[in-house]
């Protein structure tokens, strides 16, 4: 083959192509055109996601989602939920059944492998909650205890380590369900219990005067939604709008659902130089 011909190849080549690219769709377009958001989410954690008395979605990330849904349409309801469960969160989104999960789902390295990763939404950790008129004031004084404290937690492989990394010395006790290791708090076989601080600020909104803080937090995790690998236009869109949500121009509707799922006033961004590179 000539120079000629080889040069004329790799031509109709790139031409192929950058025809090719031009024609594929980002999932923006895709969802303008079909005229409403598909997410996942799940239905029984709550502050996050769950059922009303009259079976309506509510929760943290349901109220993300519809961020997300009024960026594209200046409509928060023109979103369709899709309830899956934790497990489905990566698949569904590899698949392409939703379009974006928001469900309170842990970053981590191997994760991003599989799917884009947004912007944080939300920083998680764990946490210690005490009744309101224990004897132990905060977790300085359930650490000055030392191992004449029993704390609650929900059983995993790393529940105990967890624990321990925050109080040493303490008893752990360990239970099968979530609702087992309140049990324990409220009827006086644990001094505290250790879960998320989410869960915590949520029961302090629901049931003010019951429990309180004991005011130290631990084993960061950051919650962010997830989309498809591969399209950076509908992950730019996505980070823009989840963006403006907590620093820009949807501030107070972000700030309202931080306020009624954790009970947290939070301080509007300073104005002037841009916070995110202070």
């Amino acid at each position: 083959m000539g120079t000629k011909s080889i040069l004329a190849g790799l031509a109709l080549a790139l031409l192929f192509s950058a025809t090719s690219a031009s024609a594929q769709t980002s999932k923006l377009d895709e969802v303008l055109a079909r005229g409403h958001l598909v997410v996942g989410t799940g239905s029984t954690n709550a502050p996050w996601h769950f059922k009303s008395e009259t079976d309506q979605l509510q929760g943290f990330d349901i109220d993300i989602a519809k961020i997300v849904a009024k960026g594209l349409f200046d409509d928060p309801e023109k979103v369709e939920f899709v309830l899956q469960a934790s497990d489905a969160r990566i698949p569904n989104v590899v698949t392409g059944k939703v379009d974006i999960t928001c469900q309170f789902m842990t970053v981590t390295a191997a994760r991003a492998q599989q799917i884009a990763v947004t912007i944080p939404y939300y920083r998680e950790g764990a946490g210690l909650m005490l009744k309101a008129d224990s004897s132990y004031a905060d977790y300085d004084a359930l650490k000055a205890a030392g191992s004449g404290v029993t704390i609650a937690v929900l059983q995993n492989v790393y529940a105990e380590e967890l624990v321990r990394q925050a109080l040493p010395e303490a008893n752990v006790d360990q239970y099968d369900a979530q609702d087992l290791i309140y049990q324990a708090l409220n009827a006086g076989r644990a001094d505290a219990v250790a879960t998320d601080q989410s869960s915590i600020a949520w029961f302090l909104v629901q049931q003010p005067g019951q429990y309180k803080d004991g005011g130290y937090g631990w084993s960061p995790q950051t919650y962010s939604c997830a989309v498809a690998r591969g399209d950076q236009e509908w992950l730019n869109f996505v980070n823009t709008a989840l963006h403006e949500a907590m620093t820009g121009v949807e501030f107070n509707t972000y700030a309202a659902s931080f306020k009624k799922w954790f009970g947290v006033d939070l301080a509007p961004p300073k104005i002037g130089f841009p916070v995110e590179f202070q």
